[in-house]
């Protein structure tokens, strides 16, 4: 497993997929490893995919100090691998938290970013809130679903404020445009990949100052690629429509049929967006 060490000395890893240029890519969770994207949907097929453990998850090292687990504080982390994968610019790949992590290492680093795609992404980094009735709009549109009455209602639960973990679990369908077989076992091992402590302290205090960060952006010369599902009711699409307004050179696409994991429901029409905008 290839690793390097990070601005505090603690070893990370990741993982190479596929040959071309290179991607780096972030995952969400937050606090969650790259196991979970795969090979996102065949992407490795056309270029090197460089998928990175954050801190504390899969085979990356638990570090010293708690306080590193904060997104700022990873993006020197971002740095260190770009510095040892010897790249002068990176194309910078990011999945929901992910894209906090993403956008402050673009704002940091401007200089060193090439391009930047954020799929599905959490909008912390810029202080952009998601309403509950945000995420009501894409959970009307399951409404045909077989499992959609019990996930509703414990939607309207979570967003009272009384909800319980099975609650929670209910929520599960709602990541994926089909809730079959492969996408269970998708959720399943990817609930055991989670660091839930580096979790908590990932958007702790400090971690995010929006209005310097978007004036930072306001100058940020790489295109940038915002992926919105019309299912997505994690990120929906009106967030992420105002994200991608925080960028000087940006294209929203939004997927339809899809939801928070669109590598999985539609990969051709995800791998064949993501490569044109790359290739480009």
């Amino acid at each position: 497993m290839p690793a390097f060490p990070a601005f505090d000395g603690t070893t990370l890893a990741f993982h190479e997929l596929g040959d071309g240029a290179p991607l780096v890519c972030l995952p969400g969770g937050p606090m969650q490893d790259a196991d979970y994207l795969g090979d996102l949907g065949g992407l490795s097929e056309r270029f090197r995919l460089i998928l990175l453990d954050p801190r504390g998850t899969g085979e990356s090292a638990v570090p010293s100090s708690l306080p590193s687990y904060r997104c700022d504080r990873q993006v020197d982390d971002v740095e260190a691998l770009r510095e040892h994968l010897g790249l002068d610019r990176l194309n910078l790949l990011a999945h929901s938290a992910g894209a906090n992590l993403a956008v402050l290492y673009a704002a940091r680093y401007p200089e060193h970013v090439a391009k930047l795609i954020l799929v599905m992404p959490s909008t912390h980094a810029l202080g952009i809130m998601v309403t509950p009735g945000d995420r009501r709009d894409a959970v009307r549109l399951r409404s045909g679903e077989p499992w959609f009455e019990h996930a509703s209602e414990a939607f309207e639960r979570v967003n009272s404020g009384g909800a319980t973990n099975s609650d929670w679990d209910a929520l599960a369908p709602f990541t994926y445009a089909r809730w079959d077989a492969t996408t269970q076992a998708h959720h399943a091992r990817g609930e055991t990949r989670r660091n839930d402590r580096a979790a908590i302290l990932f958007g702790a205090k400090g971690a995010f100052n929006p209005e310097a960060t978007r004036e930072m952006l306001s100058v940020l010369g790489a295109p940038v690629l915002v992926l919105a599902g019309e299912y997505d009711v994690n990120s929906p699409p009106r967030v992420v429509a105002e994200l991608a307004d925080a960028f000087p050179e940006s294209t929203l696409v939004l997927q339809t049929g899809v939801a928070h994991c669109p590598w999985l429901d539609d990969p051709a029409g995800f791998g064949k967006t993501v490569a044109e905008f790359l290739e480009s």
